[in-house]
């Protein structure tokens, strides 16, 4: 095997939790996907130690994929590589700041002008029935 820049060596318990994460199937699927990479990917005592391509191969994936999990895990730890990252900026901008939602809740909550009260005017409430 080529010398890998991220070589991927699980602990027991780490391997463990993998394992029930894919057992239990209550995850989401790329979860469950990249839980699967990282227990063939891994090269300690207790690991599968697969080739990248064998992994591809074997869960139907490509490399790129394996290559980013195998990086994720060794940069940032296994808790970033199952979870998501949190966007940084909302899919949908909100429409109203902090000023302009005090001012619209303040105008809703207030009693509306006496002229524009339908229920005020015996006409318009006549004109309803």
């Amino acid at each position: 095997m080529a010398n890998k820049k991220f070589v991927v060596k699980l602990d027991a318990d780490e391997r463990a939790r993998l394992s029930d994460l894919i057992s239990k199937g209550k995850a989401a699927a790329k979860t469950i996907l990249k839980a699967r990479i990282l227990l063939k990917a891994d090269q300690s005592e207790a690991g599968e130690g697969w080739s990248d391509e064998a992994i591809c191969k074997a869960l139907d994936t490509n490399i790129t994929m394996v290559e980013r999990v195998r990086a994720k895990l060794v940069d940032e730890g296994l808790d970033a590589v199952l979870t998501r990252k949190k966007r940084e900026t909302p899919p949908i901008a909100p429409i109203f700041d902090g000023e302009k939602q005090a001012q619209l809740i303040a105008l809703a909550c207030s009693q509306p002008p006496r002229r524009l009260c339908a229920l005020d005017d015996p006409a318009a409430g006549r004109a309803r029935r």
